[in-house]
This record gives structure tokens, sequence and C-alpha cells, in this order.
């Protein structure tokens, strides 16, 4: 086998290690949806339906996994519920893995940014019991969180397995991000871009994840539909977009959505600081933001728990605008002390909740005054989902095709792109994921990474400017000699030159420090026996990223600079601390200028 064989045979067997580690990822967040959705299931038939005799409508894509009971409806059951889930998932949560508290996407962001990819292997089995007990109970929360910290856990975990880089378990942790929120919201292609874009702010995508999320998120759909059934999540009429007149209303909608996702943001982190502020132990405080939640349940008991069913029935215009204006309002708020107390869960699925309802109210507005324009109040219904969690995600891409995917309706993607781009241009101040960075220049992750191709693109003369004329001596020069012109100077490092003025070695301070110490040979050393001929050098045309390698990897403080092909003619001497300083103003620049 010639060498070429053997490095394609070499390329394809780590091709197909790889792709072994993201379908084995796949697999896990599959199963692990399919777990998670049961428990749901499980829960919402014995407490909100047995206990309390609730049972919230579902979307067309799913089915309650129990038969009703015939337990009449107890408002006042559903006050003390989500308190009582608190309690749980309290004593869960701050027992065994603080860090599970809240919605999960923003503890993965933290962890590819800060953690190398790390997460505590128990965080994942934690964070899906108590987020199915506090969104079973009546808190209002979302699935995608836990099943989030799911794929992502495991993915962390095979690659901490297999001794990966920090960077590989980052891309592996990414994977399962995607994996498991493509599944569980039947959307693979949206699940595998939303893990590449919710890391950053900026509309920027981590390009690296997209293929392997995208391998995961496949299968983890594909395990997830084999059980529960296949189609997207929401039905929705063949909607079309055909009148551009429309466009005038839409941008309405965009302008209120930007400030019912400010909104959101802003209750959800001032409840946040709130119970932070609170004197009492953590594990209680999820229990008090549940008593909250259920006063607010007991008057509006729509806004607990999911809330697809009203969004579906959103969808077909059926929900008259009061409840829907009630709906979306209540929603920030059972959310915010759901999950800003302390509670376990997501927050794109009440997002998607929310935007909805408000466009909801948006199009039966428009549809009242102008009837031959907004024919169909259902598709602002859809657009505001895309538009509302575009305001508070900074997601834009990732979310118009999640909301194509789930409802089915890709005839939307024209108006989608529309209030999207405007609620994300509108709002990109704020943002639900505080672990966001801006982009990859601002990741600790990419750090050196981002360095090195700046540095990449910057030849060192353009640093002339910066390279220093120093004092050279000659080879010939007595050590008596040189002592006198060392003492009166504080530079570092030393050019030797032969008598026909060409470059031949370098010292350094620290060379001479034998010498120095030895006062009977100073007038039998020269210049020539202490200096090093085995020059380490660089030139104009060799770019700075190769310069700091050559540093480092000599431990020294500057480089000769020599000419292009004579590397005898000496120009000065670039240093280290030029070059960081370089580099560290063309950020500064590239910041200012964003």
């Amino acid at each position: 086998m010639g060498f070429k064989e053997k490095f394609d045979a070499l390329n394809i067997a780590v091709a197909g290690k790889w792709l072994f580690n993201f379908v084995f990822i796949g697999v896990i967040a599959g199963l692990g949806s399919i777990v998670f959705h049961y428990l749901c299931g499980l829960g919402m038939h014995f407490f909100m339906d047995l206990i309390a005799g609730y049972r919230p409508g579902s979307p067309a894509g799913e089915h309650h996994l129990f038969a009703p009971t015939s337990t009449e409806f107890n408002r006042w059951i559903l006050l003390f519920l989500p308190a009582f889930g608190g309690i749980i998932s309290g004593w869960l949560v701050y027992t065994f893995a603080p860090e599970a508290e809240g919605h999960g996407t923003d503890a993965a962001i933290d962890a590819y940014h800060t953690k190398g990819g790390l997460i505590r292997g128990r965080i994942p089995i934690i964070k899906t019991i108590a987020s199915a007990i506090t969104l079973t109970t009546g808190g209002s929360g979302g699935r995608e969180g836990p099943i989030a910290q799911i794929g992502a856990g495991f993915g962390s975990f095979l690659a901490t397995t297999l001794k990966l880089s920090d960077r590989e378990r980052r891309i592996m942790m990414a994977a399962g991000v995607g994996a498991g929120v493509g599944s569980i919201f039947r959307a693979p292609l949206a699940g595998a871009l939303f893990a590449a874009e919710v890391l950053y702010r900026d509309p920027d995508f981590e390009s690296e994840v997209i293929i392997p999320a995208g391998i995961s998120s496949v299968v983890a759909y594909c395990i997830f539909c084999l059980v529960f059934g296949w189609g997207s999540l929401f039905d929705s009429p063949a909607f079309k977009f055909t009148n551009p007149l429309e466009l005038g209303p839409y941008i309405v909608l965009s302008l209120i959505l930007v400030a019912t996702g400010v909104l959101y943001i802003k209750v959800f982190y001032g409840v946040t600081a709130l119970f932070k502020k609170f004197k009492i132990k953590n594990h209680f405080k999820p229990a008090v933001g549940g008593l909250i939640t259920g006063i607010i349940g007991f008057f509006l008991p729509y806004t607990l728990a999911f809330g697809y069913g009203l969004a579906q029935d959103a969808i077909f215009n059926t929900v008259p605008i009061k409840i829907l204006f009630l709906l979306a309002i209540g929603k920030i708020f059972t959310t915010a002390f759901s999950i800003g107390s302390g509670g376990s869960g997501g927050v794109f699925g009440p997002s998607v909740v929310i935007g909805g309802a408000m466009g909801g109210v948006v199009g039966k507005i428009f549809h009242y005054l102008m009837p031959t324009v907004v024919v169909n109040p259902g598709t602002f219904v859809i657009v505001g989902m895309a538009g509302f969690f575009t305001a508070v995600s900074n997601t834009p891409i990732s979310t118009i095709i999640f909301v194509s995917e789930m409802t089915n309706s890709y005839h939307l993607l024209l108006p989608s792109l529309l209030v999207c781009s405007l609620c994300y241009l509108l709002s990109e101040r704020w943002t639900i994921y505080k672990k966001q960075v801006k982009s990859r220049v601002d990741s600790p992750a990419h750090a050196g990474e981002f360095m090195m191709d700046i540095l990449q693109t910057i030849k060192v003369e353009t640093l002339f400017h910066k390279v220093k004329e120093v004092r050279v001596v000659n080879e010939n020069m007595l050590f008596s000699e040189f002592k006198k012109i060392f003492s009166s100077t504080k530079q570092h490092y030393f050019p030797v030159m032969n008598s026909q003025g060409r470059f031949i070695g370098i010292f350094s301070s620290t060379d001479i420090r034998e010498v120095i110490f030895t006062i009977h040979i100073e007038d039998l050393v020269v210049m020539r026996d202490i200096m090093v001929s085995d020059i380490i050098y660089t030139t104009p045309s060799e770019d700075l990223n190769t310069v700091l390698f050559k540093l480092t990897k000599k431990n020294i403080d500057a480089l000769p600079v020599v000419k292009e092909d004579d590397t005898g003619s000496f120009m000065g001497l670039l240093y280290r601390r030029d070059v960081i300083g370089h580099y560290n103003e063309l950020v500064r620049q590239m910041r200012d200028q964003e």
C-alpha cells in the first residue's frame, strides 16, 4: 500500500471514529428526550389531571400519554401545586447540583466558553428530574433547557472518557445540545443551527459545530419520532404570503414583539435578582416562586405549565383576543417566578407561547381593521413565535428554521425573515441568555485561535516602526571592554558583528553571567566566545504568528530582524511585548468599530 492509500485509509478511519461518536451522542440524546417527554406526560397526568383536575390542551403533534381522569377542576389545589413542585425541585437541585438551577441552555453556553465543555455527570440527571417536577406541577417553562443539558452532559462525558481535548469536548457537548433540542421539538435542522448560533450575541455561528450537531440531531430526532410519531409539533393551515401590503402590519408586529421581549427579559432577571437577595435558604426559594406562580394561575390557569395547546388553537384563530393578551403577559410573570426563583426549566418554550399569543393579538386587530390585507390572523401567531424568540435570544436564523419546522409553515419564511431581522436589530442590546458572548473574539474558548488568525495576516514589515536599533559589538571585543558598555546601558540582547560588519551571532545578559563574576579571565575572553552562532531570526516577509512561535519556543524576548535574502544584514530587534501590544491595539480598534 502506497503513502496516498495509507493516508486515505487513515482519514477514513478518523472520520468513521468521529461519525460513531456523533451518532452515539444522537442516540443518547434521543433516548433522553423520550425519557424526559414520558416523565412530563406522567407528571401532567398525575399532578395536573388526577390531583387538580386541570387538563391543558396539547399541540397537534403531541397526544396525552394517559387517558384523562374524571377529577373535577380545583383552583385551590392549582394554587398550591407549583409551590409543592418548587419544594421538591429546590431540594433536589440545591442538594445535589446547584448549577442545574434556572434554564439549562445558559449553563451549556457557559460550559462551552469558559469550562472547556466540561459538565458534571450528575447535572443532566438532576436537571431532568427537577425540570419534570417543576413543569408538571404548574411551573411555567420549556423543555429545551433540560434536554439540552442531557445531550450536552453526555457529549461532555463521552469526550472526557475518551480523553479528548477541550476543543473536541466543546464540539461534542454542543452536538448534544443540538440533538436534544432538535429531537424534542421535532426540528432537527433548527436544533443543529441553534447549537451553533446561540453561543453568540452577534449574528455569528460556531461553524465547527454545525455538521456534528446536524448528525447527532438527525439521529436523536429519528429515535424520538419512532416512539412518539412523526410530523411537526404544531399543525397549521396551508398559509401563504401573497400580499406585500401585509408587510406593514408585520413591521408593527416587530415593534410590539421587541417591547414585549424587553419586558420579558427585565421581569425575568428582575425576579432572579430579587430572589438572590432573599435571606432564606436556596432550597426553599423555588417554593416561594411556585406559590406566586400558583396565585397567578389561580386567576389565569392557562399561563401554567407549557401552554402549547392554546398556541395551537391560536394558529387556527379560535382563541379570543383577551385570552391571548392575558396569556402573553401572564406567561411572562409565571415563567419569571417559576424559573427565576431557582426552579428548573427552559425559556424557549414559554417564548414560543408568548410570541405566538402576542402575534395573535396583533393579527386579530389588523384583521379587524384591514380584513382584505390581513386575511389570516393565524399567520401572525406563527411569525410572532419566531420574532419574539429572536428578540430575546439573538438567534434569528435558527429561530426562523425552528418555527418553520415546528409549524410546518415554510411559506411564511419571507415575513418571518423580515420580522426576525427587525427584532434582532432593535433588541440586540438585550438577551435572555446572559452567558452569551458578543462574538468569537470575546470567547475564552477561541482566545488563542483568534490571536493566531490575526497575527498570521500581519507581516514583520508592518511593524518596522517597532523594530529597535540597538548597540552591536564586534566579535573581537574583549569582555573587559564590553563591561564598560554593559554598565551604561539597559540593553538586554547584543548582536555580534564580524570585522566586515556582518551579523554572525547574538548573546543576552544571561549568557554573560559566568564570565562577569570571574575577574581573572575578562581580558582573555572575547565576545565571539560568548555569542550564540546558531541564530533564530526573522525577516520582513514573515508573519507575526511565526515570530511569536519562535519567541515562545526559545523563551526569549526579542528576535533579530535581517534582510530577506541576506541573513548577515542586521536591521534591528523585534520585541515580544511590541508584537503583543500591536495585537491588543488591533483588537481594541475592532471592538471600537463594532
